[in-house]
């Protein structure tokens, strides 16, 4: 013994399974019935404005497309956000957690007002290409130049989401979003039939809704909230915007790949028959529902992957994913359970025509058995999110896409019908999970990297 202190560093801190186990059901739960709370606006809106007859409900149809197609391109605003914010928040940077909060929320209004403005001036031309002509187009426009207005509010709530996770808090997010549905629900039926405005009533309640939301958002952080941002705030400057623009242009790649695939698969379904199509609806829907679910896993991956990746412990980094790999895997086979059981009567929810159960009854096995590579795929891209591995993301949905499209071109010429289309999706998710895979086991892994 010579008195000397040892040069044996102790090993680094790897998280309790049970710390990490509660850390995930903390986040993923509220983050799951805000994923779930979300669409409520639009399924408010059509039982109210569905009362009002085929017109008006077709011009709300036309609109929730065209605001889906518009919108989904910002959801860097979250996505480029959460990860942000929680790798400051893990190193304990609460400076560059004020900048990133602010960074996000100028962006958002600015890139708001730049949609608005854009939906506003051709609004005439995206109605058309909509399809929406004759006695459809007058309600349509009245309504999307109405909801326009809406354009900041729905990236400042966008951001709101991505700010929150970022600090490691998914119940305030759920809030503000089942408060904001709640003024939607009350306003739809004052506004459409008390005050007799009808579809213009609806687009109208969807604006003070959105907008009651963006502005609990601005109130948090700006009052209970405020030292989140630091002792002087400051507006961002353009060079330090950058980085989110960047992010959004990766993930803008990724996004209109899986949308373009997905978009191709109905397209070719369309052109195999009516009651292959209806029945390739039923089953996205039930896909979708599905997603849902795990969705709020990948939520839960964004936020911790971010928070352990700036507290720089790579074990612990490694720890954390494997665990929320665990619980994606166990998702997806809960799910196939749950619906094989659901099976027989499940697609019944959404059609009673026998032709089309007949076509539902063809794909279904897909939906079903495809969950647990489904939900490994979707968790893997909540964790590169996680690690701000946006290229990789991009490049690997192109590739990903291009493969499924490659089966979807041959359907119709080798007469695959309906199974060739969900093959063409299978080959989708089977490409992302061998790539997503490769690059977790890989060097560049996280906490290997």
């Amino acid at each position: 013994m010579t008195g000397e202190p040892s040069s044996v560093l102790p090993p680094p801190r790897v998280p309790d399974r049970r710390v990490l186990d509660r850390e995930i059901g903390a986040l993923a739960i509220p983050a799951l019935g805000a994923l779930a709370a979300d669409p409520l606006v639009s399924l408010v809106d059509t039982a109210f404005v569905g009362r009002l007859g085929t017109v008006p409900l077709a011009a709300l149809g036309v609109n929730a497309a065209l605001f889906s197609m518009t919108f989904v391109v910002f959801n860097f605003l979250a996505y480029g956000t959460t990860p942000r914010v929680a790798r400051a928040w893990g190193r304990g940077d609460t400076a560059e957690v004020g900048r990133t909060i602010l960074q996000a929320l100028t962006l958002a209004v600015g890139v708001g007002v730049l949609a608005t403005g854009v939906l506003l001036a051709a609004a005439g031309p995206l109605v058309a290409i909509m399809g929406a002509g004759g006695e459809l187009r007058d309600p349509a426009l009245a309504y999307l130049r109405i909801r326009a207005l809406a354009g900041p509010a729905v990236l400042l709530i966008m951001a709101g989401h991505g700010i929150f996770r970022g600090l490691q808090d998914t119940r305030t997010p759920l809030r503000v979003t089942l408060g904001f549905n709640m003024v939607n629900l009350v306003l739809d039926p004052l506004l459409i039939f008390g005050l007799g405005w009808g579809l213009e009533g609806a687009a109208w309640a969807t604006v003070a809704a959105q907008w009651s939301g963006a502005l609990v958002f601005l109130w948090l952080l700006f009052g209970p909230r405020r030292e989140l941002l630091g002792a002087s705030p400051r507006l961002p400057r353009l060079r330090e915007l950058l980085p989110f623009l960047r992010i959004g242009g990766e993930l803008s790649i990724r996004t209109f790949a899986l949308i373009g695939t997905m978009t191709l698969a109905t397209a070719v379904a369309t052109r195999v028959g009516t009651a292959e199509v209806a029945g390739h609806q039923v089953a996205v829907q039930l896909w979708m529902l599905l997603a849902l679910v795990v969705d709020a896993v990948a939520v839960a991956a964004q936020a911790l992957v971010g928070r352990y990746r700036g507290e720089g412990n790579a074990l612990a980094l490694r720890t954390v994913t494997n665990r929320l790999l665990f619980w994606g895997a166990l998702t997806g086979v809960a799910l196939t359970a749950l619906f094989l059981a659901a099976a027989p009567w499940l697609p019944r929810i959404f059609t009673d025509d026998p032709d089309t159960l007949v076509q539902v009854a063809l794909i279904l096995p897909f939906v079903v058995w495809m969950q647990p590579l489904n939900a490994l795929v979707f968790v893997w891209d909540g964790i590169f999110m996680g690690t701000e591995d946006f290229a990789y993301l991009a490049r690997q949905m192109v590739l990903s896409a291009a493969a499924a499209a490659a089966v979807l071109l041959l359907v119709l010429p080798m007469g695959w019908g309906l199974s060739g289309v969900w093959w063409g999706i299978v080959t989708l998710m089977g490409v992302r999970g061998v790539t997503l895979g490769m690059r977790y086991l890989g060097p560049r892994g996280p906490g290997r990297g």
